[in-house]
């Protein structure tokens, strides 16, 4: 954690800031901010308003929608910033954002105009290793029908994933995943060769 930005409500005591915030960004319907392309650009607008701080961003890929035929391809990018306040806030700022740009939680994994996904905070592991665990392992199955009631750092799937891991790997390639003891890139070449050709540059 570094030095403390402003003052929180917490007895006058300076809200902390997080400052390797690790996200991913997706979108593959039209918004009111334009294309999907439009919207990941338009969220992290939408950051730097609620005080986040945008370390670097990736460019955007178009990315096949997964499940495969869930819905048209996606923009998927990755971002890595500042932004104070604990995990569950960074989390609701997130959210928010995805409301104010016309996001309704439906069906998981559905078509969506804007997905702002935490990936990780750091080297914070939640709630626990055991727990952790427990959602990385999960079968495909049961991601689809099971949802963790609290916040689980970093984001249990994020290794299996080529349209995260491929953005990822343009700002925090060497970023270590606490439970896991592997890097963002060493976890992009663990993937089979054709899920990193089919993440491709949009701009």
């Amino acid at each position: 954690m570094s030095q403390a930005l402003g003052h929180g409500e917490n007895g006058g005591l300076p809200l902390k800031t997080n400052d390797d915030v690790l996200i991913a960004l997706g979108s593959n319907l039209t918004s009111s901010a334009g294309s999907p392309a439009d919207t990941l650009n338009m969220a992290l607008i939408a950051l730097k308003e609620k005080g986040a701080v945008i370390r670097c961003r990736s460019p955007i890929y178009r990315t096949p929608a997964f499940p495969a035929g869930a819905g048209p391809d996606f923009a998927n990018a990755a971002a890595r910033l500042a932004l104070p306040g604990p995990p569950e806030e960074v989390l609701a700022v997130l959210h928010g954002i995805e409301a104010d740009l016309g996001r309704v939680r439906r069906a998981r994994w559905g078509e969506r105009m804007i997905d702002l996904d935490l990936i990780a905070i750091g080297d914070l592991l939640l709630p626990d290793l055991h727990t952790h665990a427990r959602w990385r392992q999960l079968e495909l199955s049961q991601q689809m029908a099971e949802a963790p009631e609290e916040l689980v750092l970093p984001h249990p799937r994020l290794q299996d994933r080529a349209f995260v891991l491929v953005p990822l790997a343009d700002v925090a390639p060497d970023w270590r995943h606490p439970a896991l003891n592997r890097t963002v890139t060493e976890m992009l070449e663990a993937l089979p060769q054709a899920d990193r050709d089919s993440v491709v540059v949009m701009q």
